[in-house]
This record gives C-alpha cells, structure tokens and sequence, in this order.
C-alpha cells in the first residue's frame, strides 16, 4: 500500500515539525510539506499530490478554514482540522467548508494517525470531545433566544418530514458521534442497512459526509 500522502499547515513551526517526526514513526505516512499559513497550503495542494492536508484553524494570511473551503473547490486533497479548543467556535464553519474531521492537538500520536486513516478512506472524524463542545454551544444559542421556552431537543430544527423514523434515530446517532457498527448493534440492524440509511440521508440533505449529517442534526441548517 502507498504512503498516505500528508501536509502540515502551522504557523507554529515546532508543531509542526514535530507533529512531521512522529508522523515519521509511523509506517504508512510521508509527510510531503510543512507550510506555516492557508494561503501556503492551498497553493502547495493546487500543485502536487496531497492525500491528507492537516490544518491549525488560527494562521496568518490565512485562516484554516478558508483554506479548508479552497482546498475542497480546486484539489482533491482531503482537509483535516487539527486545532486547540480555544478555536471551538470555527468547528461548524470548518465542516462546512469541506473539512473531513475536526481534532484536538492533545489527542496522542495514534489518536492522530487513526484519524489520517480514516479520513484517507473517505471517512469522517469528529470527536466526542468536540461533538460535546458543539452540542453545548448549540444548546446555549438556543436558550439565549429563547429563554423563556423549554429547551426544544436537539434535532428539532431539521426538516423531519424528510426522513424516515430510522433515519432520524440514525442521525440522532450519527449527532452522538457513533459509527455505523455501532449504530447498527444499537437499532438492532445490519452495518450494510445502516450504510444505506445513510446513503439516502446524504442523499436527501445534499450533504457529502456523516460530520455534515451531525452538524444538521444539531443545528437544523444545512451546511
């Protein structure tokens, strides 16, 4: 199997050469570039093969996600964020422009490559500790508009006349940040009929991965 492919975007240039020497222990990884900003990291992806492009959210010239946006719109490279909690508030900008996952910087080394993996196969990654943060901000956005009225339960926004009832329960699922195996051991399905249900979500909604399908899911907008 060929190396994943992998570029750095930090302006902080001990992340990212470190993050570059652990990479490097891995098998499976070639770290191609490091860039320090979103302007270096889209003009490097326009113009050699990148697979996996990790990307801080605060860096100058350009931000992360604005890199995300082009990356997504000129190149095949699959944007990964790879950030700090104290930028929570770009998640749901983040995967709206195309980025495959949204990743803690405090995750270990495993942790890291995992996610490079898994978004190399197309996958998505978003996790718990990150899901939790954004469903907390969505629930603290609802209340402050509406303080008066009981908290409406996540969900609510979307447009259920769309989907089925197993396809709500799915994205439900889906919002808690669980897999397909895992959705499927809970509704009692099989990972193929889960797939499927997710299939005809994207379908429906117009969105291109199951981060996109959580972000709906919590917020009721479409991405």
């Amino acid at each position: 199997m060929p190396n994943i492919k992998v570029l750095i975007a930090d302006d902080n240039s001990f992340i990212s050469e470190g993050m570059k020497i652990i990479l490097g222990t891995f098998e499976g990884f070639e770290v191609v570039a490091t860039v320090q900003n979103g302007r270096e990291a889209v003009a490097y992806c326009e113009q050699h093969e990148v697979d996996v492009a990790l990307l801080d959210v605060r860096m100058p010239e350009m931000n992360g996600v604005e890199a995300t946006r082009l990356i997504t719109e000129r190149t095949a490279t699959r944007p990964l964020i790879l950030t700090t909690f104290d930028d929570d508030e770009y998640i749901v900008d983040a995967i709206a422009n195309g980025a495959r996952g949204y990743l803690l910087k405090n995750n270990d080394p495993d942790r890291i490559c995992d996610a490079i993996r898994t978004v190399y196969y197309g996958h998505s990654v978003l996790q718990d500790t990150v899901m939790e943060k954004l469903k907390s901000g969505v629930a603290g956005t609802k209340n402050e508009s509406n303080q008066n009225a009981a908290a409406p339960d996540q969900g609510s926004g979307i447009d259920r006349s769309l989907f089925t009832e197993r396809e709500l329960n799915v994205m439900a699922l889906i919002a808690k940040g669980r897999t397909n195996k895992e959705i499927s051991n809970q509704l009692f399905l099989s990972e193929g009929t889960v797939a499927n249900h997710v299939t005809s979500i994207l379908g429906k909604t117009g969105l291109t991965h199951r981060t996109q399908i959580a972000i709906y899911y919590l917020t009721g907008e479409l991405t």
